[in-house]
């Protein structure tokens, strides 16, 4: 089935609504399963390949369809293949960089590389973004590898290439890998007028209470709108401190309250959440006063990271938000954390 095919059934059975930015990009995506579909031989390290495949870099605002086309050339695709969140993949490669420093060897990328190249043929990366010297300087030496053993990545990113590790420390370093992108791989901007992800979350969805079996039903049908079910899991590293997210997709994340504030997370750790997430879900949190303060200032700070930078909230709680925080000492501060959750159920809301 090609992908203009599978993109057609799809707006016919009604879990897609046609949109002429995503048919424009659907010859690219069937170019690249056209490519892959044909067989190669493989001769150690490299493999044989006549001709390379240009991979793509779709990026574009939130919600207007990449991860979706992304995961429909994924589907369709009958080749050795890896799909994964770039952030949670960066975390994979420096685990086993560390693992292959155990063994002596004066690179540690190479052994990487080679692991990928053996095992895939096609690499689907969601939300390419550079965030620091060292991932810049690892990335650039992967993909070269990558690109040298035939492997066809795509990837999707919220910023153009030129954009990524803006304004970073020792950026012209980076600089050769973006060049390598705008090379290899052929760059398209995914401009749809629609944000489909704001559509899925009407006002009505985003805040649910009192906890119990229906706003849990609640909460999972939002989760299956927003990911169709999928999830991995994605571990953030602060200052030495692991912030594990269970349940994870497509920039979405599900976390039960007391994974986030019931234990001794900080304003840092709770900024590093919000860069790497566009929609969290918060499942049961309680009601709150003297008996779980510590809980409640954390909740407090997690909500001003969260409103600062636009993070759409969905949650479960134990009341309204005003009536979540009620008695003893941090009522007062806590007023403004209620009007801030009250803000954040606005259909625009992340907008």
């Amino acid at each position: 089935m090609t992908i203009q095919d599978a993109y057609a059934a799809a707006v016919a059975a009604g879990t897609l609504h046609e949109d002429p930015a995503q048919l424009g990009v659907l010859p690219e995506l069937e170019r690249i399963r056209a490519a892959l579909s044909v067989p190669v031989k493989k001769s150690g390290f490299f493999r044989k390949t006549t001709e390379a495949i240009p991979g793509l870099y779709m990026w574009g605002g939130v919600g207007r369809g990449k991860s979706m086309l992304m995961d429909l050339l994924y589907d369709n695709v009958d080749a050795p293949k890896q799909r994964r969140h770039f952030h949670a993949f960066m975390q994979w490669v420096h685990a086993e960089m560390a693992e292959a420093r155990k063994t002596g060897v004066d690179d540690a990328i190479k052994p990487v590389a080679a692991k990928l190249t053996s095992d895939i043929r096609f690499l689907a990366f969601d939300e390419m973004q550079i965030t620091d010297i060292t991932d810049a300087m690892i990335v650039g030496r992967l993909f070269e590898a990558l690109f040298a053993a035939g492997v066809v990545v795509v990837t999707t990113s919220n910023r153009p290439p030129n954009d990524l590790y803006k304004d970073g420390l020792n950026r012209q370093l980076f600089l050769p890998f973006i060049e390598l992108i705008k090379t290899r791989l052929v760059v398209h901007e995914l401009a749809s007028d629609t944000d489909y992800r704001q559509g899925r979350l009407a006002g009505s969805d985003r805040y649910f209470t009192p906890v119990n079996a229906d706003s849990r039903t609640a909460m999972a049908q939002v989760w299956h709108d927003l990911t169709n079910g999928q999830s991995e899991t994605l571990t953030l590293h602060v200052k030495g401190r692991e912030v594990v997210l269970p349940h994870f997709h497509n920039g979405v994340a599900r976390v039960p309250f007391f994974e986030l504030c019931g234990r001794p997370l900080g304003a840092a750790d709770y900024l590093t959440l919000a860069e790497n997430v566009r929609v969290l879900m918060i499942d049961d949190v309680p009601q709150l006063g003297r008996q779980n303060f510590n809980e409640a200032k954390r909740f407090v700070t997690l909500i001003d990271a969260l409103y600062e930078a636009k993070v759409q909230l969905i949650c479960s709680a134990a009341a309204v938000p005003e009536m979540l925080y009620i008695e003893g000492e941090g009522t007062f501060e806590f007023e403004r954390t209620a009007s801030r959750l009250r803000e954040m159920q606005a259909a625009d809301w992340g907008v």
